[in-house]
């Protein structure tokens, strides 16, 4: 097994610190920083746009990792590009023409993920998924961070894992929700190759690099 990516969510960062938590995300060795945008549509909270996205590209080097909880994505992939994302992700449950935004991110030299709510079967995927580079599976209904892990996921991740390995796709699986010290080995264990990670990075039990490491450590031993 290749070594899984920590990628911590900055939803649960402190926004007034946050080139610093950023910062202090890379030199623990997290290799990608996940990024919620929520529009209060699709989901009842708002978040952040692009001009933050913007803000922590000048900041790191680290894939941005662009999670789009938004109605109508076509129409914010283009900014978010332009903002500095490398991955950008569409849920499945909020755009029509997902083929074609998978597409056009790729066409931007981009890679291009879909995130599937837990209500839904990854199944809808079949024809997509060669050629997808990231399916981000939710553990948790989007929305909030600090929410309970949705264990059942674990199965729809295995049966991914089982699909893109036969198919020699190229396609990462990345979990997002609830992640903790206790569930991550079981995620690693079910195929996933991406954490996010965002009360469990950012807290006030430990310091940023000491939870990256935490999490690096619980799943050392299944990735020998």
């Amino acid at each position: 097994m290749s070594e899984v990516k920590i990628a911590p969510s900055i939803v649960s960062a402190d926004l007034s610190r946050l080139a610093d938590e950023v910062r202090a995300c890379e030199a623990a060795g997290a290799q990608m920083i996940h990024i919620d945008i929520m529009d209060g549509q699709f989901v009842p909270a708002i978040t952040i746009g692009a001009p933050i996205v913007e803000a922590i590209r000048r900041t790191t080097d680290l894939t941005l990792d662009v999670h789009l909880m938004v109605v109508e994505p076509e129409k914010q992939v283009e900014r978010f590009i332009e903002a500095g994302g490398d991955i950008i992700n569409v849920h499945w449950e909020a755009a029509t023409h997902v083929h074609r935004i998978v597409r056009e991110v790729q066409q931007r030299g981009r890679r291009a993920g879909v995130c599937l709510n837990p209500g839904t079967s990854e199944g809808v995927l079949d024809a997509l998924l060669p050629d997808l580079d990231q399916v981000m599976v939710m553990a948790v209904n989007p929305g909030a961070s600090g929410q309970p892990f949705i264990a059942s996921v674990l199965s729809k991740v295995e049966r991914l894992r089982k699909a893109i390995d036969e198919g020699g796709y190229r396609a990462e699986i990345e979990i997002d929700g609830g992640v903790t010290l206790d569930n991550a080995p079981r995620c690693v264990a079910a195929g996933t190759d991406v954490l996010v990670a965002a009360s469990a990075v950012f807290n006030d039990r430990a310091s940023i690099g000491d939870n990256i490491r935490s999490l690096q450590e619980s799943v050392a031993a299944l990735q020998a």
